[in-house]
């Protein structure tokens, strides 16, 4: 399972960066924090995981990590977006 996550999230961060470009700083920001936010829920699922939680209750951290990523990036995607485009960015 470690291996399979770890290919998953170098595959989505090279994607990430030939994305990047097209980001404005607002919009990359915005990113960047709900990648940070997610990474932190993993760590804190991996240590759990560590000390012997049950595996429902690991999953369910791992579920909200996810969760997390996918709507910080989605407001990145169109929040971020519209600031920078206001900006002129």
């Amino acid at each position: 399972m470690k291996f399979n996550k770890a290919a998953i999230v170098a595959s989505a961060a090279a994607l990430s960066l030939g994305l990047a470009a097209c980001d404005g700083p607002t919009e990359e920001g915005m990113e960047d924090a709900a990648e940070q936010a997610e990474s932190e829920l993993d760590a804190q699922a991996e240590a759990m995981e560590d000390a012997g939680a049950p595996e429902a209750q690991v999953e369910a951290v791992e579920d909200q990590a996810d969760a997390v990523e996918d709507a910080g990036e989605a407001a990145a995607d169109t929040t971020g977006e519209a600031m920078d485009n206001a900006a002129g960015e």
